[in-house]
């Protein structure tokens, strides 16, 4: 990817978030050619976002199946707000909700240290764990069918974070456990055991591999990911109020 079609690429979804119109993505699928390359675009817009040099301290990571190329996201400040935050302006344009778990790293890790993770070997490095609300969004205005490296490059298709009360990690049975989601006046839905890598932590070596690679700085201790969803995606609409909750963990909510 030339510096040009970087430039081009950044400086459009930037305009897109800041409430400019939504974008085509066939004028702009040339410009992107691989992974890396969307990897590159998320860490400019974030440059300009959040300040040149930033270390992002929350980010999104997850894939549809431990088979699958997980894949992840910085998370611009502007967008990470407390459960019962008001998010009505931040000028969504599709208001889509995921319910997920956030976990919270205990220590610093560096590149070797993230290198030398395995799945198995998680103990130690995350302190807390939260309920989260992943609001989905696009700058594309094919939101559906636009290539999957566009997306991508949008942040992996990130709007807003919500992040509840954290609370102390422990390790749980995540096949058995519990999550409610209600949205306005629609009755709870509930799933149960439905994580689609099975349990949260199962991602954090990756995750971390990536984040120590495309910054090349230590994550820092207390940085957030969350780590995808248990409910799909589901539609809200304009001035409902999204809920969500995990038994034994939490909850979250958020005005649209």
């Amino acid at each position: 990817m030339s510096q040009n079609a970087l430039h081009t690429l950044s400086e459009a979804l930037l305009a897109a978030r800041r409430a400019g119109p939504a974008l085509d993505d066939a004028a702009y699928a040339r410009h992107i050619g691989s992974a890396d390359d969307a990897y590159a675009v998320q860490h400019a817009q974030l440059a300009a976002l959040d300040g040149a040099g930033t270390v992002p301290r929350h980010w999104k990571s997850g894939g549809a199946s431990r088979e699958a190329t997980l894949t992840h996201a910085p998370l611009p400040r502007a967008g990470v707000l407390a459960s019962g935050a008001d998010a009505s302006q931040l000028g969504l344009r599709h208001l889509l909700v995921e319910a997920e778990i956030a976990l919270r790293l205990a220590r610093d890790v560096t590149a070797a240290q993230a290198a030398a993770l395995s799945h198995g070997a998680v103990d130690g490095l995350v302190d807390a764990m939260c309920v989260s609300i992943e609001m989905v969004d696009s700058r594309w205005e094919r939101y559906r069918e636009a290539p999957a490296l566009l997306k991508l490059a949008d942040f992996q298709s990130h709007g807003a974070l919500v992040l509840g009360e954290f609370v102390p990690y422990q390790a749980r049975d995540w096949a058995r456990q519990e999550c409610r989601v209600r949205i306005g006046d629609c009755k709870w839905r509930l799933f149960t055991g439905t994580h689609s890598l099975g349990t949260p932590e199962w991602l954090l070596p990756i995750w971390l591999r990536h984040a120590t690679a495309k910054t090349g700085a230590t994550v820092p201790a207390g940085t957030v990911v969350t780590t995808g969803t248990w409910c799909g995606l589901l539609q809200a609409r304009r001035g409902d109020v999204v809920e969500v909750g995990f038994d034994g963990v939490g909850e979250a909510k958020v005005r649209l």
